[in-house]
């Protein structure tokens, strides 16, 4: 059986990640978003398994001595990872897995994981990113000072990813995930070892 892709989507909050992975779940209906894992407390209208899955400290430092995380990394004293075995059992059975992680643990994956496909997503401006983290009004003045300063850190490790898609127009933006999904479904080698025995 043909093994699923693992994509990996990057980019700072407010560059408009949640399109670029509505374009590929729509891309690829039968896709397996990833859950991430955290340690911090679940939060008024999250829902554990859907926003994250909410685990315990201890369960989670578990998960780090038997091997069972692809990427983890701790912020502000709570631990976020991405738990191993659905998405090893998800890629085995031919199924593409979806990942929205940060730059430090889109490293660790394609450390582990070199034929991962890399997406970063940004904004057009750091005035945009701006914006549209005011326009939400759901963040304070320090949270919106924050997530610039965390976004200008992740824009600058831009460079290890192998697409960039600069979100000014939403369906732009859209289609060109999808586009990237069709141009990785037709590399050569994929359709070689698709026809073996065939």
């Amino acid at each position: 059986m043909k093994k699923g892709k693992l994509i990996i989507i990057s980019g700072p909050s407010g560059a408009g990640k949640s399109t670029i992975v509505h374009a590929l779940m729509a891309q690829s209906p039968g896709a397996f978003f990833s859950v991430s894992a955290t340690t911090r407390a679940i939060r008024p209208g999250e829902e554990d398994g859907v926003d994250y899955l909410f685990v315990t400290r201890e369960a989670f430092q578990e998960l780090i001595r038997t091997d069972g995380l692809l990427e983890w990394a701790e912020y502000v004293g709570n631990y976020y990872g991405t738990p191993a075995k659905p998405v090893l059992e998800k890629l085995g059975q031919g199924v593409d897995v979806i990942l929205d992680i940060e730059s430090r643990g889109a490293r660790q994956v394609m450390d582990k994981y070199p034929e991962a496909i890399s997406i970063f997503v940004c904004a057009p401006s750091f005035a945009e990113l701006e914006k549209r983290l005011r326009n939400r009004g759901t963040n304070t003045e320090e949270d919106i000072r924050r997530r610039l300063i965390k976004g200008r850190s992740e824009c600058e490790k831009a460079d290890m990813y192998t697409y960039l898609i600069v979100n000014d127009d939403r369906d732009k933006a859209a289609a060109e995930a999808a586009a990237i999904l069709v141009a990785e479904g037709c590399k050569n080698k994929d359709h070689l070892s698709g026809r073996k025995g065939g």
